[in-house]
This record gives C-alpha cells, structure tokens and sequence, in this order.
C-alpha cells in the first residue's frame, strides 16, 4: 500500500500531514498497489513497437464540427477537432452541465449519436434541464459511474460524441481506490483518450475545480486531454467568460463571451460593452488569443492608516501591483506607502497581458493626482523596473482595434527605427518621467 497525494499525486511510502511537493495539508490517501503478478501480465501482453520514418504516414484532412454556438467554436479555434478529448472546468454552479447539455442537442440536431454520460444527475434532472434549455431530446443518456463498461457501450451504439460529467465521480472497478483518487482520475482519462483516439470518438469531459481555482486531481490530467477549457464568471452575474488553457488545435487564451439566460449560455454579439464601461479608467487593447478587446482598467488610491498598505487587485496579478506600485513610487517620487491601491478590471476579465503595465499605472496616477484622464485615448506600453517604456507585440493589431470603436490618442513606446502607420495621434515616450510631463504636467 502507498499513500498519494489528491492534489499533485505525490507518492509516499507512510502518510504525511503536508505534502512534500505541492504544499497541501491532509490530502494524502492511502491507494493500493498493483500486484506484481498483474505487472508481469501487462509487461508480456505489449507487443514490439514498430518504428517506421514519419514521411510514410499519409495525413488526413479533418473537418471541423461547429456547433452552433459562435463563441465556442471561436475557442476551440473553429468548431470541434474529431477524436479529441476535451476537458471543461469551472466553479460548481458556474453552467458546466448546461454547456454540454446545450451541446449535445445541437449535435443531435445535425445528425451526430451522441451519449450523455452523468455520475451525478439522475435522468429526470438532465430532462428537465434539457426541456428548460429547449434541445433536442434525442441524445443517448446513460446514468453510470463505472466507466469499465464503457467499450462495450460504445461498440453496441457507435456514437461520435461522448459526453462524460464528470471524471471526479466515475471509476474503473479494476482499481481498488474510492472514485476521485488520484489514481482513478488517471486511470479514467487514459481509457477515454484511448477511446478517442483509436475509435475516432470526440469526448467531452467536466472536471471539478480546488478552491484555488485549479482542475481538481493529478496535474498529468491536464498533459493527457487535447483542449483545456475553463468557464468563469460570478454567479450574481449573468455574464460567463469561457478561457482556452490548452489547444493542440488552435490558439490558446481564446476568450469566449456568453450571457446565462434561461435558455442556456447565449454567445454575448456586443462583448466590447462588457469591457469597456467608459467610467473614466485607463483604457489599454489586450489579446485574448487572436482577438484584440479594449479593456479598463480602474483604481483608486487612498490614505491608509495600516502600518502595512494594502495593495488590492481584481483582474491582475497581486505581485504586478505590488511591483508597479514600487516602480512608481521609486522612479517618481510618490509616497504610495502612505497610500492603500485597489485596482479593479471592468467586466470581471483577468489580464495577464504585460501590455496593460502602462495602463495600471496611469490609471493609480490619476488617482493619486485627483486629475481626470482624456478621452479617447489608450495606453500600450510594458513597464520595466527602472521606469522605462518597452514596446509590446502586436502592436498594429492592437492600434487598428481602437481605431476601430473610435479612439483617437495612444500613449506608447518609442519604437525608434520603425515606421508606425496610423491614423491616430501617436504619443510616444521612453520613460515615465515622459509620461507624467506629457500626460499630467504638460496638460
């Protein structure tokens, strides 16, 4: 018997109260060993691998499914890929089930067999939802959780979608640990790869996120699958944002829009309103994948009366405001140790985009300086630790976008040595020093 850690499948010999590898406190279970009797079986079964040069395997072009669902095709980087397994996380509650429902009867509608496979919902739950949501009823469903019986399913019924909620909750009943186990949760997606791959199966998998936001189980769940996708979103709020971590068929960190209505996740046409409040914040073009949105960014600094500031993000990284706000109190001279800084992203979208550097601070310096900021103007720039202006990629991309819903003015790096068309009023500045003479001082 060995002792797996649920979080990262660290293995150990004795029970541990806090795991060596990831840090997590009582996660470890105990698992049993495979004997070496059924190691032995499984070494003399595998034949000899054949090895052969790649120039003799004859490619096959493979359409994509759409789906009907503009914002998921657009993440998936144009439909569905055959044979792929697809994994989905995101919050309990958040529309998980309602997706792959939503899904399953578009597929239906276009000729597809699809089988709906759920460990957790009984047959008269996925009914209801499906007649709420108005889709078709004539997919496969089938309430299992022991996923050894599954090849023989599949052989009787041939289908080309498969939908599996979730991978926490089923199990193989060659494996003597509980359902959710590290070793199940590994177990469980080799078989529906093997599936996928070998009888040119599409499937589709929910999994269950840890209270940091993570998918729940061993990390190799994530190397194993094709396509990653997250589903985030407040659940007071009736806008979802589906994230692409993964693609091994298209871009990754592909943003899709919908909107939670009673008739399920409805692509969001006017996602630019989501974003892009007007509330007087800094306004910065970020790229989500292959798609440019204008995003604000809004702050507010304030005296605090901690011993400690507080520095407060929500949309970025809390170690990018600690390190801008110290840039700028280095570089210019502001005493933002006396000053608590929340920073918040308009539309609940998280940037990791080190364009949006400049943007962030210009937006803390017009809080501090109680100075309004001008309109129709973005800002494009990364900031490095001494105060200077880098240039960002894409950068004509990201130009041509805010041109395009009405902009006129944009702060960015000196890009000395290369010719930058636009019709815009082009401002460019090197260090911060430039920033505040051009933007605050000189204005």
């Amino acid at each position: 018997m060995s002792f797996y850690c649920q979080e990262c499948g660290y293995k150990a010999l004795k029970w541990l109260g806090r795991c060596p590898s990831c840090g997590s406190f009582d996660s470890f279970v105990e698992e049993k060993e495979p004997s070496l009797s059924s190691k032995r079986a499984r070494k003399s079964s595998t034949a000899k691998p054949k090895v052969f040069p790649l120039a003799e395997v004859v490619s096959q072009k493979r359409e994509r499914v759409l789906t009907g669902i503009s914002e998921l095709d657009h993440v998936l980087g144009g439909g569905i890929m055959p044979s792929s397994l697809i994994l989905l996380g995101g919050d309990p509650g958040i529309g998980k089930s309602t997706l792959l429902t939503q899904l399953a009867g578009l597929l239906t509608d276009k000729g597809f067999r699809v089988i709906y496979l759920s460990a957790e919902e009984s047959p008269e739950q996925v009914r209801l939802r499906a007649e709420r949501l108005g889709v078709n009823l004539n997919f496969y469903f089938c309430q299992e959780t022991n996923l050894s019986l599954l090849p023989e399913l599949i052989e009787e019924i041939n289908p080309q979608f498969l939908f599996v909620d979730s991978i926490q909750t089923v199990f193989l009943e060659e494996l003597s640990s509980s359902p959710g186990s590290v070793s199940q949760v590994r177990e469980c997606a080799n078989l529906l790869m093997r599936l996928a791959k070998e009888r040119g199966l599409t499937v589709w998998t929910i999994g269950h996120i840890t209270k940091e936001g993570l998918i729940a189980g061993p990390k190799v769940l994530e190397h194993l699958v094709d396509v990653v996708l997250y589903l985030e979103g407040e659940k007071e709020s009736e806008y979802r944002l589906l994230r692409s971590v993964k693609n091994r068929f298209g871009s990754v960190n592909e943003v899709g829009v919908f909107i939670m209505t009673e008739k399920g996740l409805l692509p969001h046409q006017e996602y630019e309103d989501l974003f892009l409040p007007r509330g007087g914040g800094a306004v910065f073009c970020a790229l989500e994948g292959t798609r440019p949105l204008l995003v604000e960014v809004q702050a507010l600094s304030i005296k605090t009366f901690l011993a400690i500031p507080r520095r407060q993000a929500v949309g970025i990284d809390h170690v990018r405001l600690t390190l801008l706000c110290a840039i700028l109190e280095r570089t210019l001279g502001l005493p933002l140790r006396e000053q608590d800084v929340f920073v918040k992203v308009a539309g609940g979208l998280t940037l990791r985009d080190p364009a949006s550097d400049l943007a962030v601070a210009v937006a803390i310096l017009s809080s501090y300086l109680d100075k309004p900021l001008p309109e129709g103007t973005v800002y494009l720039g990364e900031i490095g630790l001494k105060g200077e202006i880098k240039p960002v990629l894409n950068l004509l991309q990201r130009l041509k976008e805010a041109e395009k819903k009405g902009f006129t003015q944009a702060f960015l790096a000196d890009y000395r040595g290369h010719e930058i068309k636009s019709s815009m009023n082009l401002i460019k500045i090197r260090h911060l020093y430039d920033l505040m003479e051009k933007l605050f001082v000189g204005a």
